[in-house]
């Protein structure tokens, strides 16, 4: 019998739902929110007016959006929380971090026949199937040792979200 593969979402999803790992994502994601409501400013579109007590002061609106200096107005955190990422973090290059694990395993250079090359080019070439199926694997245990965490379908380093969030 063929082992049943499980899905990457599957798979995802049945590590974030563990209350350990589901917390930790929780309290990121807590914190990012908690770090667009302090950098934005409620803002009542209709007067188009800042009102930083939480209501209008012209028409008692208290159904505001978020303005943030520089970038707009828009309902919601999470147009705030992709800005702040966006502009202050640098995304994970998980495939660059990828090469380089390859690399310092299995050395820089092959030699097959009269033939000499990187290893990564050699891997790509060869097996491009096997090689997106290597990455995924890594990709998958940098989520489960939570080395990286995904936020709005992006991988960041742990440490440099912690460092922004600190």
């Amino acid at each position: 019998l063929e082992s049943e593969q499980i899905p990457a979402s599957a798979k995802e999803e049945l590590i974030n739902s563990h209350p350990r790992v589901s917390s930790v994502i929780q309290e990121i994601k807590d914190k990012l929110t908690e770090l667009a409501l302090r950098r934005t400013t409620p803002f009542c579109y209709f007067c188009y007016e800042k009102c930083p007590s939480g209501t209008c002061k012209h028409c008692g609106s208290d159904d505001l959006m978020r303005h943030l200096e520089g970038v707009g107005v828009e309902y919601g955190t999470d147009w705030v929380i992709e800005n702040i990422l966006e502009e202050e973090l640098k995304e994970a290059d998980l495939s660059e971090s990828f090469e380089q694990m390859i690399e310092e395993c299995y050395g820089e250079e092959i030699q097959i026949g009269f033939i000499k090359t990187d290893i990564v080019t050699a891997m790509k070439t060869l097996d491009p199937v096997a090689w997106e199926l290597a990455k995924n694997e890594y990709i998958d245990n940098q989520l489960n040792e939570r080395t990286i965490i995904e936020v709005e379908g992006r991988y960041y380093y742990k440490e440099s979200l912690v460092g922004l969030l600190n």
